[in-house]
C-alpha cells in the first residue's frame, strides 16, 4: 500500500512526525500572518456576519420622535417630569412636549414607526429595534467617543479598528475600514483611529464634512498617479528600501511599519478604488431608487450607495455619516422632518438593495446616534418653537440583517421615554453583541499594550442574545 508524505508522517512514529510538520506549518502561518497584519484570520466561533454597515446619525436623533412612540406624552403634555425622574442640566423645569409626529404599525411584524420615515417604515420585518439603550455622556464629545470606542474619557481603539484586528479584510487592495465624510468635530479622527493597537488598522477617512455640517465630495482624493503602474513601482520600490533600512536601524516602530503598509494599499487601491467609486457604473434604476442627483437625498445617497458597493469587494467595516444635523434643540418638528427626508429613502434603498443582491444575510446594518433626546421640550432662547435636550439615559439604536433578528422590538424605555427600564443595554453591551454576532468573543479580542490586557468592552459587556435571529 501507498501512502502520501502527509499521511507517512502522521502512521509513523506515533504521528510524532506529523505533529513536527504541523508545529513548522503553524509557524510559517504566523510568519505570514506578521508579514501580513490585514489577512483573513479565522473568527472565534461560526458568524452570523462578515462585514459591518454602520449608518451614524450625527447629534443624536429623538427616538421618541422615530422609533419609540409614546402617546403618555400627548396625554400629560405641558406637565414637568415626575419626582425621581433624573433632571436635565439644561432645564429642570422643562414641560413635557409630545411628538409632532405620528407613528404608524409597519410590516406583519407590526413596529410602529414616525410617519417622517415611510420608506424605512416599509422594511420594518427586517428592523431589530433597540429601544432599551443607554450610555455614558451628557455631551456630544462623551457620547460620540463612547459610540466609538467604548470610552467616553480615553484615547482608545475604534470599533472598526478592533474588528479589522480581529478579522483582517478579504480584499487587500482596498482599505479594511472605511469611514464616508466623517466629520472633524466631536472625537474627530479618534472615531476611526487605532490608537495603541498598530496603525494598519485605522479607518480611511473618504471626503470629509465642511463647516457647518455641510458635506463635501466623497471620493478617494489623488487615487491615480501621474506615471505608468511600472514606474510607480519603480518609485515605491526605492522609496520603501530606504523606509525598511531606517526601520532594521531603529527597530520595531509601529507608526513607521503603518507608513511602510500605507504606501503598499495606496498603491494597490489604484486597481480597484477608481472604478468602485464610479458611480456611473450603476444603472440608471439604481441611481433613481437611492435619490442620487435627487433634492434633498442626493449627498447621503452616494455614501449609502458607495457602502453598498464597499461591501461587495470585501471592506469589514464602512461608516456612512450624516452631517451634524440631528442636535435638535430648536425645533423638532422643522429639523428632524429635513434630516428624515435626507436619509430615509437611501437607507430603504441599501436595505432592499443588500437582500435583492444576498449580501443583507451576512452584513450587519446598524443605524443610531450617539445618544436619545429628553421627552420634555426645550425653547432656546426667545424662540417660538422647541427642540428637545440630549438624553443618554434612554433611547434607540436598529440593526438589520448579519443574524440580527427581524421585525423585533427589544427593550423599553419609560412611558415618557426618558429612562431605559426594561431589557436595558448599554453601549458595551451592544458592543459585545456586534462583535458576537462577527464571530468575535469580546473578552477574548484583546491587545496588549501598557502592561495590561486592553478591550473594546474594558470590563464590561453582555452579548444580547434575545436578538440573535
Amino acid at each position: 500500500m501507498k501512502y502520501s508524505r502527509r499521511e507517512m508522517l502522521k502512521r509513523s512514529g506515533c504521528g510524532f512526525g506529523y505533529m513536527a510538520f504541523t508545529s513548522m506549518f503553524a509557524a510559517i502561518a504566523r510568519s505570514a500572518l506578521a508579514a501580513n497584519p490585514l489577512s483573513v484570520r479565522d473568527p472565534h466561533f461560526g458568524p452570523r456576519a462578515k462585514r459591518v454597515i454602520f449608518l451614524f446619525m450625527h447629534g443624536g436623533p429623538s427616538h421618541i420622535d422615530t422609533f419609540d412612540y409614546k402617546p403618555a406624552l400627548a396625554r400629560d403634555e405641558g406637565k414637568t417630569l415626575p419626582a425621581g425622574f433624573i433632571k436635565t442640566p439644561f432645564d429642570s423645569s422643562a414641560k413635557l412636549l409630545p411628538s409632532p409626529f405620528a407613528f404608524n404599525k409597519q410590516g406583519q411584524s407590526g413596529l410602529e414607526i414616525s410617519e417622517i420615515f415611510p420608506e424605512i417604515g416599509k422594511c420594518a420585518d427586517d428592523l431589530c429595534l433597540i429601544r432599551g439603550m443607554h450610555t455614558n455622556g451628557q455631551d456630544h464629545n462623551q457620547a460620540v467617543l463612547k459610540l466609538h470606542t467604548g470610552s467616553e474619557n480615553q484615547v482608545r481603539p475604534s470599533v472598526g479598528s478592533w474588528i479589522l484586528y480581529g478579522l483582517g479584510t478579504e480584499n487587500q487592495n482596498l482599505p479594511g475600514f472605511v469611514t464616508i465624510s466623517p466629520s472633524l468635530m466631536t472625537g474627530g479622527a479618534q472615531n476611526y483611529g487605532s490608537a495603541f493597537l498598530p496603525g494598519v488598522y485605522q479607518g480611511t477617512p473618504i471626503g470629509r464634512q465642511g463647516p457647518n455640517g455641510v458635506l463635501t465630495e466623497a471620493q478617494i482624493r489623488h487615487i491615480k498617479g501621474e506615471f505608468p503602474l511600472d514606474i510607480q513601482r519603480q518609485q515605491l520600490d526605492f522609496v520603501q528600501s530606504l523606509n525598511r533600512e531606517h526601520l532594521a536601524r531603529a527597530g520595531a516602530d509601529d507608526q513607521l511599519e503603518s507608513v511602510i503598509e500605507s504606501y503598499e494599499l495606496a498603491f494597490r487601491m489604484q486597481t480597484e478604488a477608481p472604478e468602485l467609486t464610479d458611480l456611473s457604473r450603476e444603472s440608471a434604476e439604481t441611481l433613481t431608487m437611492y435619490g442620487v442627483d435627487q433634492t434633498p437625498t442626493d449627498n447621503f445617497a452616494r455614501q449609502c450607495l458607495l457602502a453598498r458597493r464597499f461591501a461587495e469587494k470585501g471592506v469589514r467595516f464602512i461608516q456612512v455619516n450624516h452631517a451634524f444635523k440631528w442636535d435638535s434643540h430648536q425645533n423638532i418638528k422643522d429639523e428632524h422632518s429635513r434630516n428624515a427626508r435626507e436619509v430615509d429613502q437611501p437607507i430603504a434603498a441599501l436595505l432592499r438593495d443588500l437582500k435583492a443582491r444576498g449580501l443583507l444575510k451576512d452584513t450587519l446594518v446598524i443605524w443610531g446616534g450617539e445618544f436619545g433626546r429628553t421627552p420634555t421640550g426645550q425653547r432656546v432662547g426667545n424662540g417660538s418653537t422647541f427642540g428637545r435636550d440630549h438624553n443618554p439615559h434612554g433611547f434607540t439604536i436598529w440593526l438589520a440583517g448579519g443574524g440580527a433578528k427581524g421585525g423585533l422590538s427589544y427593550g423599553e424605555t419609560d412611558e415618557y421615554g426618558f429612562q431605559a427600564v426594561k431589557d436595558k443595554v448599554h453601549m458595551h453591551d451592544l458592543h459585545a453583541t456586534v462583535l458576537h454576532l462577527l464571530g468575535l468573543n469580546h473578552e477574548k479580542l484583546t491587545f496588549r499594550y501598557a502592561g495590561r490586557d486592553f478591550r473594546l468592552t474594558d470590563v464590561h459587556g453582555n452579548v444580547v442574545k434575545a436578538i440573535l435571529a
